[in-house]
């Protein structure tokens, strides 16, 4: 099968694309066929070994000295289950399901193996491929942060970061529990942030935009680029403040696609693409990534209809 190796730490182009042996899966497992996958912060931060200098030597030691022990990457998938291990019985052939793999990884390929017990469900019925593939890192990560701010009972909710991946998808649940959003991001992203349901949108690039925010009884900075001490000043007393910049690792709930399912398929929640590539192409759609800027996520096809029968 053909499989994006990541063959040591650096720039794009350390990954390439190779053919390998297909994955038999174990008894507990289901064998799917990618149809596609992302290009996440996980997948970016682990090819370039993007952590702080203290932080490099026990992530060196966690997940290989020289290049990944995994070497493919890719946090989430969509695609199609081709088989199944002998103890599965929540799954069948020809189920489409996404994932997310989370530090197990293994999108970029054709073919990937996952524990029918972890984050893995079937697909909302009306999602595409693609679209599937934009849902479970945003969303879980937004669902993961949301809940440590108390949003169902939030009136007000400040998101920084309002156009990635996880921040578009923190608009549309924040506006699902029924909050008022305001959002910060980029202007040339204000029409599509408003779509997702932004009732005030910021510009951060503004001089002293921040001297236009208020107070919330929410507020999640889900870029993680924002200073914590300036963010806080913005929590209402009694309010909440996250990030997801070292305020730990979300959590893979099962039970969150199924929720995601029922927020897209409901028509509360859209997926939010960039861009897409081949698999053929994913130097390319890492640089893109590492360029900053993206909007919601970027998607890498791989396997395209006109593949489907040449089996």
């Amino acid at each position: 099968m053909k499989a994006v190796i990541c063959t040591a730490y650096g720039p794009p182009d350390v990954l390439e694309l190779h053919e390998v042996d297909e994955p038999v899966p174990k008894t507990d497992e289901l064998l799917i066929r990618v149809h596609a996958t992302a290009v996440h912060s996980g997948d970016r931060r682990l090819r370039a070994l993007d952590v702080p200098t203290a932080g490099k030597l026990p992530m060196l030691i966690a997940v290989g000295l020289k290049a990944p022990r995994q070497p493919i990457l890719g946090v989430v998938l969509a695609g199609e289950v081709v088989e199944t291990g002998t103890r599965v019985n929540t799954f069948k052939a020809g189920d489409r399901v996404y994932a997310l793999t989370g530090m197990r990884f293994g999108g970029y390929a054709e073919y990937a193996c996952i524990k029918a017990h972890k984050c893995v469900e079937h697909m909302p019925r009306h999602a595409s491929y693609e679209e599937a593939a934009s849902l479970p890192f945003g969303g879980t990560t937004a669902l993961h942060f949301l809940r440590k701010v108390n949003i169902e009972q939030a009136e007000t909710v400040l998101i920084y970061g309002a156009s990635g991946a996880v921040g578009s998808m923190a608009v549309q649940i924040a506006k699902h529990f029924g909050a008022h959003v305001t959002a910060v991001c980029q202007m040339r992203n204000f029409e599509l942030v408003k779509r997702l349901g932004a009732d005030v949108l910021i510009d951060y690039k503004t001089e002293g935009y921040d001297s236009r925010l208020l107070t919330y009884d929410a507020v999640f900075d889900a870029a993680g680029k924002i200073d914590k001490r300036i963010a806080r000043k913005h929590v209402r007393a009694g309010g909440k403040f996250r990030s997801v910049a070292g305020q730990g690792v979300s959590s893979e709930r099962k039970d969150d696609l199924t929720f995601l399912n029922e927020l897209f398929d409901e028509g509360h929640i859209k997926a939010v693409i960039d861009s897409i590539y081949p698999i053929e192409e994913i130097v390319s759609a890492h640089r893109y990534v590492d360029a900053g800027g993206k909007v919601g996520n970027v998607i890498v096809s791989v396997v395209r209809p006109n593949e489907l029968t040449s089996d």
